[in-house]
């Protein structure tokens, strides 16, 4: 059996109960109910000039406070505010100096505190916070398990054009897959580097990579066109905390001797830069021995994937017990005659519903689970953040 609670409400009202029935004095009733006589004819009196609402508790703020700010002075701010909407306490402080100068201004946080109770600020919107899963953690155990990608930065050939090294490496073997020199990191010049290497190697299980352009986004699951492609192709994206790159610290470390070895000085030209990697890579992988390989070279640790690139992209499968949906032009679904929005990396593919609870769905783009659909609320929960929040 539970036990039973009271509220300082209840225990009032129970006093002027008994008081009424007149059947204890008020010292036997102050004992019952362990309070001062004072106490008591204070709840008594409230209680028969207002009735029940005198056992409300009343408002404890001040009548009158020393420090609060004149109330001319008030007027004069909400007049210049008026005035000049576009102004905010910084500016409207000097213009009230000059009118003012003998009287005493307020601090400029009271200004802005004046102009916001007298709604005079407009509210900023709230930019959508987007979650991170955290530090990865999945091990490297052979070759193909994770590979890593990156760009290394961006810097000008001798022609004046910028040179933006694409480098993925295979996380086990440390062998360097590809180095190519693109002119942007536009997914467009991205996604075929990374064609050519998935038919040249096969198929990575997951793609480790930070969260810039065109790896991730500030979308559900931090979904990228190029990582919802990843996906199609059964390759998880494997995101690292952002602003730590020690995560990635195989991969850095590669980048370390490829500056030094290319870029100083850079090529004249884009075709002459490209040509150093080239020479970069077929030494890194067949000639330099590699202190963690047990002084072995990458290409002798290395195997390629056998899960071949397949020609054509298959459609997104689900289990039966999932509710499938088709995420439409404007990046939404429909929901029980409702549009809610998903993301607009998934636009023209199918997500799949799984019902965890009533009116509770977890949301999956293939086998990657990017947000929570809650019913009452209609709207999807980012993953990534609502991990974060718990383990906080």
């Amino acid at each position: 059996m539970p036990w039973s609670e009271t509220t300082p409400m209840d225990q009032k009202t129970q006093f002027i109960a008994d008081y009424l029935r007149k059947t204890l004095s008020v010292s036997e009733l102050c004992d019952l109910y362990g309070i001062s006589r004072k106490t008591a004819y204070k709840w008594i009196e409230r209680y028969l000039q207002h009735g029940p609402a005198g056992l409300d508790e009343r408002s404890r703020k001040p009548w009158s406070s020393p420090n609060q700010t004149a109330e001319p002075i008030v007027a004069a701010i909400l007049g210049a505010r008026v005035r000049h909407p576009t102004w905010g306490a910084k500016k409207l402080l000097p213009l009230l100096a000059k009118r003012y100068p003998a009287d005493q201004l307020p601090a400029r946080t009271t200004v802005f505190d004046i102009l916001r109770r007298h709604g005079l600020l407009a509210r900023k919107r709230q930019r959508r916070r987007i979650g991170h899963p955290g530090k990865p953690d999945t091990a490297i155990l052979a070759s193909n398990d994770i590979w890593c990608a990156d760009f290394k930065g961006q810097f000008k050939t001798g022609d004046g054009i910028y040179c933006y090294p694409l480098t993925v490496t295979d996380g086990y073997s440390r062998y360097l897959l590809g180095c190519q020199g693109l002119l942007s990191t536009r997914v467009a010049l991205a996604k075929p580097v990374f064609t050519r290497l998935f038919k040249e190697f096969g198929l990575p299980k997951r793609i480790r990579t930070d969260n810039g352009v065109p790896f991730a986004t500030n979308t559900l699951a931090r979904l990228s066109q190029l990582s919802a492609w990843w996906v199609r192709l059964g390759i998880l994206p494997d995101l690292i905390e952002p602003g730590k790159p020690q995560q990635n610290g195989r991969h850095e470390r590669m980048h370390r001797t490829l500056k030094a070895e290319t870029t100083r000085p850079p090529a004249n030209t884009g075709r002459g830069q490209q040509r150093k990697f080239d020479r970069f890579r077929a030494e890194f992988n067949s000639e330099r021995p590699h202190e963690a390989l047990d002084m072995q070279t990458p290409a002798d640790c290395y195997a390629a994937s056998p899960r071949e690139m397949p020609n054509k992209l298959l459609p997104l499968e689900y289990p039966d017990r999932f509710e499938v949906r088709y995420v439409s032009a404007n990046g939404g679904i429909r929901w029980n005659k409702d549009w809610v929005n998903v993301s607009i990396t998934c636009v023209g593919e199918y997500v799949g519903l799984e019902e965890i609870d009533d009116g509770v769905w977890n949301v999956y783009f293939g086998p990657l689970k990017i947000g929570r659909l809650l019913e009452r609320h209609m709207r999807i929960e980012d993953e990534f953040g609502r991990l974060k929040r718990k383990n906080v």
